[in-house]
């Protein structure tokens, strides 16, 4: 659509066409949410939507050769998704109830990713390859999907907290066998398997949970008495070099930005800065989902192609959607039944499993990379065009199962578990002029801007008014008289 104007722009100024194709990607990425927003949708099907118009078997707003470009944005949100999960990792959670998270984690994960493998490999005959990176993707859970689900709906008791601890875990043992299941693949397309193309990446990502625990303990000492901006910078440097570490040596960088997030809030308790990165991220995250838009093929999700057996790529998507949700469910119920988790946990605690986005998304994108320069772009076309394909409708009804297991678990609503000193309503003529002095004494604890911003823009907003605090010398004093002609300034 665009065609001939970019091309007679990128001979006057090639970088134009960048920063004009990301400003397309941001604002039609923003106008999505306000569709979704309208019809109670996470953001991120409106960036995969999204992404699909502007790609090339719609509107073709976005040249090739730029998203193309864009491929590090892959490993930078990853980075940023994988350190906020690891605020959920919280030593105290997991000393609770660890080992039982652990049985029911590798429950939920493994029988997933054995109920795929069985689907496509025995049943659809698409190649071991193919379906054992599409087994170890179908593992993955999406947390911030899950996880804004609970913030929403304020839920608490044994069920979120176990939840907690499932999510947090889940992508772990994702990762390990994503790493595994590459190994597998790249061997088996060379012709030729070794030991040590399977210990080598699991090598190299337990050198990543090292460095990451490192760089864990090194930002808690760097972010003592920081000022936000400060904080705000060595954090993503971290980050940053965390994905140049990992990029070296091929493997993902999600385990040691998982490991340094774990380790920065279990040893700091500082929650302010993922909710500050959190506040920052969010057009990072968009333009990875609106780019992993642009390269779903349309076309292929059609076709039956050589790798496919005859299969339509569609069929393949649907079944893939209905049977990881079975492995999950199933799963995390025999997990529970294991270490005797009561009923309300076990019985609703898969539905809670079943969004996937960010994680899966990425890794099928690093897959896709993977495959493709082992000789097999078709191999990784098809992986990425069925995981964003299942994606749109796990983010469709992800988040509605998830919401619907917390009230049927009584994790908020009628059944939820009583807030702690809370008093009883009195019976009676008292009730009335009791509950008027309640709600008195709640209207005076309410702090109005806590429920006018959200966690993450608080956390800024009390970074800026601490550093808009003038001096305590007086105005006169030269502190004083520089704060105020600063703010004089600042005024004009």
């Amino acid at each position: 659509m665009l065609d001939k104007f970019y091309e007679h722009l990128s001979a006057t100024s090639p970088v134009a066409v960048v920063i004009i194709s990301v400003a397309i990607m941001l604002l039609a990425g923003f106008l999505g949410t306000r569709i979704t927003k309208l019809l109670k949708l996470p953001n991120v099907t409106a960036y995969i939507l999204v992404g699909i118009l502007l790609g090339p078997y719609c509107l073709d707003l976005v040249p090739q050769y730029v998203s193309e470009g864009m491929d590090f944005i892959s490993d930078i949100a990853l980075a940023f998704i994988a350190f906020s999960v690891g605020e959920y990792f919280r030593f105290s959670a997991l000393r609770k109830n660890g080992g039982k998270v652990v049985v029911i984690t590798l429950f939920e994960a493994l029988v997933a990713s054995v109920l795929v493998f069985v689907l496509t490999f025995f049943i659809l005959g698409l190649g071991l390859a193919f379906s054992v990176i599409l087994a170890a993707l179908a593992s993955a859970t999406a947390p911030a999907s899950t996880m804004m689900t609970i913030r929403q709906t304020k839920a608490k008791g044994d069920f979120v907290d176990t939840l907690f601890g499932v999510v947090a875990l889940d992508d772990v043992v994702s990762l390990i066998a994503y790493s595994v299941a590459v190994s597998v693949a790249l061997a088996t397309l060379g012709n030729g398997f070794s030991a040590a193309d399977v210990l080598l990446p699991i090598a190299w990502n337990v050198m990543m949970i090292a460095v990451g625990i490192a760089f864990g303990f090194l930002l808690k000492v760097l972010m003592a008495k920081r000022s936000t901006d400060n904080r705000l910078i060595v954090s993503v440097a971290f980050l940053f070099a965390l994905c140049g570490i990992g990029a070296a040596v091929d493997v993902s960088p999600l385990l040691g930005c998982m490991a340094m997030g774990t380790v920065y809030i279990n040893f700091s308790g500082d929650d302010k800065l993922f909710k500050q990165l959190n506040y920052f991220s969010p057009p990072i995250l968009l333009l990875f989902f609106v780019k992993s838009g642009i390269g779903f093929d349309l076309g292929s999700l059609v076709s039956t192609g050589s790798l496919a057996s005859g299969v339509p790529l569609i069929v393949v998507g649907i079944l893939y959607f209905v049977v990881r949700l079975v492995g999950k469910y199933a799963g995390a119920f025999a997990g529970c039944a294991i270490v005797k988790k009561e009923k309300r946990v076990r019985n609703y605690l898969g539905m809670a499993l079943a969004p996937q986005a960010g994680v899966a998304i990425g890794l099928a994108a690093l897959g896709a990379r993977v495959l493709t320069g082992g000789g097999s772009p078709e191999l990784g076309n098809m992986l990425l065009t069925i995981v964003l394909s299942s994606s749109i409708l796990y983010e469709l009804v992800g988040p509605a199962l998830a919401k619907l297991s917390l009230y049927l678990s009584g994790s908020y609503g009628k059944r939820a578990p009583a807030e702690e000193g809370a008093p009883p309503l009195p019976a009676g003529d008292e009730t009335v002029a009791s509950l008027k002095e309640q709600l008195k004494a709640i209207q005076q604890q309410i702090s109005v801007k806590e429920y006018a911003r959200s966690p993450e823009e608080e956390a800024f907003m009390e970074a800026t008014q601490a550093a808009e605090t003038p001096p305590e010398e007086d105005s006169e004093t030269s502190a004083g008289a520089e704060y105020n002609r600063r703010k004089f300034i600042n005024k004009r």
